[in-house]
């Protein structure tokens, strides 16, 4: 369902296949919703998260790297963006998760969906322009 485009490309190497990671980790999340026999998804819903939030704060910390060795202007703003993204995460209400798993899980899709799209495409692809 989620797909890494063509638009979505910085042309650094290291940040491109990592965004396709992230893009594979939500399409995880997608075939747990989607999966119909699994009628309690909360452990899968956990480790997907577990698995994302580990990856996001090794890819933020080699994106800033990056940023960091070119120079690069925007990074600081980019550095609060990472750290919202962390922040979302770990302030998930798990309980209300565990509850309403598929809503939940929807709610997770969403917010990724929109990050990944609009966070690479209005922020990222700009750190390979010099």
């Amino acid at each position: 369902m989620f797909e890494m485009k063509e638009e979505y490309l910085t042309g650094v190497k290291i940040i491109d296949d990592e965004h396709r990671e992230l893009f594979r980790i939500t399409n995880s999340a997608y075939d747990v919703l989607k999966n119909d026999f699994l009628p309690d998804k909360f452990d899968h819903i956990m480790k997907i998260l577990g698995e994302l939030k580990a990856y996001t704060i090794q890819h933020f910390a080699d994106e800033e790297a990056y940023m960091e060795e070119i120079q690069y202007k925007k990074r600081f703003s980019q550095v609060i963006d990472h750290a919202k993204f962390i922040e979302k995460i770990e302030s998930l209400d798990l309980e209300h998760l565990d509850r309403n798993q598929t809503d939940g899980l929807v709610e997770i899709l969403d917010f990724l969906s929109d990050w990944l799209v609009h966070h690479i495409v209005e922020k990222d692809v700009l750190i390979g322009r010099p």
